[in-house]
């Protein structure tokens, strides 16, 4: 079986914790098997591995989301990533070429598509392996995941299918997020939600590229992404095709794309939270080294972050994103696969110069990338730990109290020998992360 996962999306649903470099599947706010931290993306490629499903993952993802993907999943993990965003049917598309003409996956083979961040459970993996058979025994050119509905939610598109009560049924017709009133009919007919989890045949996927004569390698197909159409696969893809059915799933799965829906799978604080009586129902999560102190709130949802606070009722929370579009400021914390960063202070002065101060984690074993500045000096301060600093060629030891002035265009990269912690200043007339020249090199 091949998986590709998607993982998409900027989200500012779950702001301040979520931001444009920061997405929300990757988020530590869940808790693994043994009580730790960990993210939607780490859960679901745990769960699968855990299901016994034997075949390769691939995520299918954004340039801006490797370095995270990397850093929570590790390096082996294989990825493909956007030359630029656009929506699921080209993503899909590269992902399958991918695998078709790089990893030589077979025509005949299964692959399936998932979203990076549903909350589930194993059953919902053991529908996976049901959807792989299904395709395997020729049931239809593209099986779905059909999620029992629990509500006539707004939210979603329907699935209704010819035979209610079939584990492996075809389509009668979609329906894309109707009224309630309407949902709840169509949930009375045995309508579906649509999990968006997609089974067919690589060789499948390869024609209807070749129909729209798309490139056929991937390096080409990825050279020319921008020429495939921006629409989802849904549109593109299942509801043209000729023969559809779908598989029901029927137990635990929540979008947790809002603070009240994830606000319900957060049991305990998290960072420096004091919560005082009558505080009740209410999630609290501080990313600030500063305490948070809450008294007498009830049935709320409290974060704080680099990049700002929220204060908000449950209900309320999910109606945020208009007012969260108004906030036009940089990240202020990205995570990356050597480790993060968090913005301390910017600065902007008369004559045009402007100061930005960072503090940077890298874990040990990591390394900043070789690399030069045009438009920017920077101060590195070592404050913890002890690395090694590659300048121009030149290499020195260096350890808390250690500073290093690197001027534009200078070379310059570091490898942290254990856990380090620096201060960085930068110096210039525009300060962005698209200011930056990288250089092959090996330590």
């Amino acid at each position: 079986m091949n998986i590709i996962l998607l993982s998409g999306g900027s989200g500012k649903r779950l702001w301040p914790l979520s931001n444009e470099a920061r997405s929300k599947q990757f988020l530590k706010l869940l808790t693994d098997d043994n009580g730790e931290p960990e993210s939607m993306v780490q859960r679901v490629y745990r769960q699968i591995r855990q299901s016994g499903i034997d075949g390769t993952v691939t995520i299918a993802t954004s340039e801006s989301q490797i370095d995270s993907i990397r850093g929570q999943l590790g390096e082996a993990v294989e990825i493909v990533s956007e030359p630029e965003r656009r929506d699921t049917f080209p993503a899909i598309a590269l992902a399958v070429s991918y695998l078709y003409y790089e990893k030589h996956c077979g025509r005949d083979e299964p692959v399936i598509v998932m979203p990076v961040d549903p909350y589930t459970e194993q059953g919902y993996f053991r529908t996976v392996i049901r959807m792989e058979e299904a395709v395997r025994d020729g049931a239809a050119d593209i099986v779905l995941m059909g999620i029992r509905p629990t509500y006539p939610s707004e939210k979603y598109g329907y699935i209704l299918p010819e035979k209610e009560g079939s584990p492996c049924c075809r389509v009668r017709k979609f329906v894309e997020k109707p009224v309630a009133a309407h949902a709840e009919a169509m949930i009375r007919e045995g309508a579906m939600w649509n999990g968006g989890v997609f089974a067919f045949r690589a060789g499948y996927m390869i024609d209807r590229l070749n129909e729209q004569a798309a490139p056929q390698s991937f390096g080409e197909l990825r050279e020319r992404y921008g020429e495939l159409r921006k629409i989802s696969f849904d549109y593109e893809v299942v509801e043209k095709a000729d023969s559809v059915a779908v598989i029901p799933y029927q137990g635990v799965w929540k979008d947790l794309g809002t603070w009240n829906t994830l606000a319900d799978q957060i049991h305990d604080d998290v960072g420096i939270v004091v919560r005082g009586e009558g505080t009740e129902d209410t999630q609290i999560i501080n990313e600030l080294d500063i305490p948070l102190v809450a008294l007498g709130v009830k049935d709320m949802v409290i974060a704080a972050s680099p990049d700002g606070i929220l204060v908000s009722g449950k209900t309320e929370s999910s109606f945020m994103k208009p007012y969260v579009e108004k906030i036009s400021l940089r990240p202020m914390y990205e995570e990356r696969r050597w480790g993060y960063y968090k913005v301390l202070e910017y600065n902007a002065y008369e004559d045009g110069k402007r100061s930005l101060t960072k503090h940077l984690f890298v874990r040990a074993g990591k390394k900043l990338s070789y690399q030069s500045h045009e438009l920017r000096d920077e101060i590195w301060t070592i404050i913890g730990g002890r690395g090694i600093l590659l300048l121009d060629g030149h290499t020195r030891n260096v350890r808390c109290g250690d500073v290093a002035y690197i001027t534009a265009g200078m070379k310059h990269a570091l490898c942290a020998e254990e856990d380090l912690h620096m201060i960085e200043v930068q110096i210039g007339s525009e300060l962005t992360e698209t200011d930056i020249v990288r250089y092959a090199m090996e330590w």
